[in-house]
């Protein structure tokens, strides 16, 4: 007796999570969502989390700890929560968006986050919300957590940007800007065809680009139209100037280690650019 088994090709989906606190919903995110899912369809979840949970989402260092006690909502929050579900769920359905909605996470917020980026691809979040939640001009303790703790890819999108037509790699030699390369070719070959830059920023001419042969070979088997270019500058100092004239740019970027990450970040051109608000920036994170 033969048995003929017939394997049916499904076509390629992403998971995709944006967190949401219930009562605050940053279009930004949902509309670089549905951009993505016009190449190619992605399962969207959405997770509401109750606003007192959102607030202390990182206040544990290392994303566990003791149970966290939110108090219960009251019956208007609950409304307003409500609220934001159906508007995600109508945007979903208006874009043929196929999408999940997660909630009632009130008792362990940050570790059921952290399971839920373990089982997605990739996490979309608003940089303008971060920043309001803290009332400063400076990275908060929750982005910096929320881009150390998440066990997938994260992209921080502004409120207003032009959706990517062109890719600037921000490479330092190091592992985590090399997984940053391919997880992105990875998560979005769609935009691999933009034009791209891989770009060493160094302030000494004489500094060459570190392991050059090797990162040119991987990068151009992923992205057909590279460059690959050493930028004397301090990039602290005057990435985000030199940046701020690239148009529908995206940066991609590694993450950094977790003991270092909160003052590597507040140091770096990264931190810059996502607080003026510039351009979506894409952070490889394993």
């Amino acid at each position: 007796m033969i048995v003929l088994a017939i394997r049916l090709k499904k076509k390629r989906m992403r998971k995709i999570i944006l967190a949401f606190d219930g009562f605050h919903f940053p279009e930004s995110t949902f509309r670089f969502a549905a951009q993505l899912n016009q190449f190619d369809p992605i399962l969207l979840t959405g997770v509401f989390l109750p606003q007192s949970s959102y607030a202390n989402l990182w206040a544990f260092p290392d994303g566990v700890g003791a149970p966290m006690f939110v108090p219960h909502l009251e019956e208007s929050d609950e409304e307003l929560v409500e609220k934001n579900i159906m508007k995600f769920e109508q945007l979903c359905r208006k874009e043929g968006i196929e999408y999940r909605v997660h909630k009632d996470f009130y008792d362990l917020a940050m570790p059921e986050l952290k399971k839920e980026s373990r089982f997605s691809d990739l996490m979309i979040i608003s940089a303008q919300h971060f920043y309001e939640e803290n009332g400063e001009d400076t990275p908060n303790h929750y982005l910096i957590n929320a881009l150390q703790e998440m066990e997938c890819s994260v992209i921080v999108v502004p409120d207003e940007y032009e959706f990517p037509g062109v890719n600037i790699i921000a490479y330092d030699g190091s592992e985590a800007s090399v997984f940053a390369i391919k997880q992105f070719a990875y998560l979005l070959p769609e935009l691999c065809t933009n034009p791209t830059l891989l770009t060493y920023l160094h302030p000494d001419a004489s500094e060459k680009i570190p392991f050059e042969p090797y990162i040119e070979e991987l990068a151009a088997r992923h992205f057909s139209d590279l460059t690959v270019s050493k930028i004397e500058l301090d990039a602290r100092k005057y990435f985000t100037t030199w940046i701020s004239e690239k148009k529908s740019a995206l940066v991609i970027s590694g993450s950094f280690g977790r003991s270092s990450f909160s003052q590597m970040l507040k140091r770096s051109f990264l931190a810059e650019v996502i607080k003026q608000h510039l351009i979506p920036v894409f952070i490889g994170h394993k």
